[in-house]
């Protein structure tokens, strides 16, 4: 799926599982060297999306998989790698390439990129963009690109 001209697929998420059924549908949609981007405030449900991906791609249990806030990587070897990528207390852009974080996108995995904002001017072009947002206390619209 590309990103121009590409659907929207939208879904209203109520619960956990809802939002984790989410994932598994966007786990069917990745394959190797491909990207999920991820975009939404605080507490929307990133890591929830990631934790769905990792367990449907590479059998990851989600208790293993943990957002990486501090550290800005955290690789799950599997099936398939999956470089989960948390990019909050990044400068931006030019700290990301200096990093050398972009040579993950084409290691054959999958990049899993919370606060996908950071770096949006280079983001792979056929990246998947799920943007989240709060629409109640336990309601979250996903919108996926």
């Amino acid at each position: 799926m590309s990103n121009g001209g590409s659907k929207k697929i939208s879904r209203v998420s109520s619960c956990r599982q809802e939002t984790e059924s989410f994932g598994e549908e966007i786990a069917t949609r990745l394959s190797p060297n491909g990207s999920l981007c991820l975009f939404g405030e605080l507490g929307t449900g990133k890591t929830t999306l990631v934790k769905s991906v990792a367990l449907h791609l590479s059998g990851f249990d989600p208790d293993e998989v943990v957002s990486p806030t501090f550290t800005y990587l955290n690789i799950y070897e599997g099936t398939v790698p999956i470089y989960h990528f948390d990019l909050y207390r990044l400068k931006g852009v030019k700290d990301f390439l200096n990093r050398g974080f972009d040579e993950y996108f084409d290691l054959g995995g999958i990049c899993c990129i919370e606060w996908a904002e950071r770096i949006a001017p280079i983001l792979p072009p056929h990246a998947l963009k799920v943007h989240i947002k709060h629409l109640e206390e336990c309601k979250r619209e996903l919108v996926l690109e």
